[in-house]
């Protein structure tokens, strides 16, 4: 069984435009497609611990500020202590930094978390399915980040590279 838990962080929710600019979704329909979902501020919450099992965690999109909280162990808030704790039980991290181009305290910091066990994902789309749509390029992140889970579709989102 999949359980998904959801929390949207504090700036993401003060910043609601953003969700309304980027996607058809408010924040309440998004929330609704979550199993659970945590308030950012609620250090208490379950994923605050390592004896909440999970399967791991997926921040997407992840900031450069959130980023360097996690790299820097300065866990402020749910989302920072979430991501700390699935680091230390030695669970997948999957970060989906999307902010371009990267100065070299960027990529510092994503080499960081790379050897604290995080895996960097910036959402690159692949061409050689040829995209026709944005939904087409969405898909094909939604299915890598899950590849790193182990967990398969009964239909790919995209088509797989079969080779030349």
């Amino acid at each position: 069984m999949c359980r998904i838990l959801k929390l949207i962080s504090s700036s993401a929710r003060r910043r609601r435009q953003t969700l309304a600019m980027e996607t058809d979704y408010s924040v309440r329909e998004v929330q609704a497609l979550a199993d659970v979902v945590h308030d950012a501020r609620d250090i208490a919450a379950s994923i605050s611990s390592g004896s909440f099992k999970t399967a791991g965690m997926v921040i997407l999109p992840c900031s450069m500020k959130t980023l360097s909280g996690i790299v820097h162990s300065y866990t402020d808030g749910l989302l920072t202590r979430a991501a700390d704790v699935v680091l230390k039980e030695r669970r997948p991290l999957v970060l989906c930094v999307r902010e371009t181009p990267f100065h070299l305290g960027h990529l510092r910091l994503l080499v960081q978390a790379a050897e604290l066990g995080a895996v960097i994902m910036p959402p690159v789309p692949a061409f050689y399915h040829r995209p026709q749509s944005l939904d087409d390029v969405i898909n094909q992140t939604v299915n890598r980040v899950l590849d790193q889970f182990d967990i398969s579709l009964e239909h790919d989102l995209f088509t797989r590279w079969q080779g030349a």
